[in-house]
């Protein structure tokens, strides 16, 4: 799930994760950071979330990444094919 919200020329994008089984560790990592691993912390609900400060009118592929090895995508953001076989989620600001 992503929550936005955009103030003049920034976002804030809260990303949050809910695995259906259990999981060691989750992160995010994205076109904004050169692709780097970023940790997601747990919250009491099992749920994993991080919010990241982006800038407006661009737009970011990303995915999550399940225990460091699993790539994920966002179900609420379209799809696109990366060059390594998978799908990489693609954020519109």
């Amino acid at each position: 799930m992503i929550k936005i919200t955009k103030k003049g020329k920034k976002a804030w994008v809260t990303f949050t994760y809910a695995p259906d089984e259990s999981v060691e560790s989750v992160a995010v990592s994205g076109e904004w950071n050169e692709w780097k691993d970023e940790p997601m912390k747990q919250k009491k609900s099992g749920e994993y979330s991080i919010t990241k400060v982006l800038k407006t009118d661009n737009s970011f592929q990303f995915g999550y990444k399940i225990n460091g090895e699993k790539w994920i995508s966002e179900s609420m953001c379209p799809v696109v094919q990366s060059p390594f076989q998978s799908e990489n989620s693609l954020l519109e600001l």
